[in-house]
């Protein structure tokens, strides 16, 4: 799929991590990827991201859009040309517009799926939450913290940040057969703990997965380009 580099700011991200059994992961994957595993664990997820002012890149930021969009995330690695790389799987995604929910999978990588979000916002607390058109629901409250959790599988803030930094490829399935490719381009990349008083994933609730941690970012430029069909 051929599309235009897209540019915009992700105005808040929250990345909410899972450790599991690579086993397990590997069950849920396509063929061609397998778990990347940090410390004995895969690590699957979701990014709850809001967008604003995205557009082509050349476009100015008036012309651009804005949305909440949700993303289920499992760290993968694959061989290609006989070089390991290394990125995310992302089975499936959900945004609060209609408009992406129409063009996901046919002008731009990965069918969406509609959902209604309620995102509350207010001196570092969040409480974010959707439910899609097929009753996938997520939920989570949390607040901006001053440490990094000591029962993380990454044994520092700075070790989970290099981690998903390197996530920056993403496949997701299409409207027909195959897997779309993105890249993510992040202007800088900087991240926060957050302190997660309550968390709830219709998706991996019957999934033996176990809460590891969450992050926030915010404020960050970025472009999206098209990696092409797997």
């Amino acid at each position: 799929m051929k599309i235009p580099v897209i540019k915009g700011v992700i105005d808040r991200r929250i990345l909410i991590n899972f450790t599991a059994e690579p086993t397990v992961v590997q069950a849920m994957l396509p063929s061609c990827f397998r778990p990347k595993i940090h410390n004995g664990k895969a690590i699957v997820g979701v990014c709850l991201i809001r967008l604003k002012q995205v557009r082509p890149k050349g476009f100015p930021a008036f012309t651009g859009v804005s949305s909440e969009n949700g993303a289920h995330r499992f760290a993968v690695e694959w061989d290609e040309d006989g070089v390991v790389k290394e990125g995310v799987y992302i089975p499936r995604r959900d945004t609060s517009s209609r408009l992406n929910a129409f063009l996901g999978g046919r002008f731009f990588p990965g069918k969406h799926h509609r959902a209604d979000f309620n995102v509350e916002e207010s001196g570092g607390n969040f409480r974010v939450s959707f439910s899609s058109d097929d009753d996938t629901r997520i939920a989570i409250t949390a607040k901006i913290a001053d440490h990094f959790p000591a029962d993380s599988v990454f044994s520092s803030l700075e070790e989970a940040s290099a981690f998903f930094e390197k996530g920056s490829v993403g496949y997701s399935p299409g409207r027909d057969a195959g897997l779309d490719g993105l890249k993510l381009y992040a202007y800088r990349w900087e991240v926060q703990p957050l302190e997660v008083s309550e968390i709830h994933s219709s998706y991996f609730k019957d999934k033996a997965v176990c809460f590891d941690n969450a992050l926030l970012m915010t404020n960050i430029e970025h472009e999206w380009m098209g990696m092409g069909e797997k």
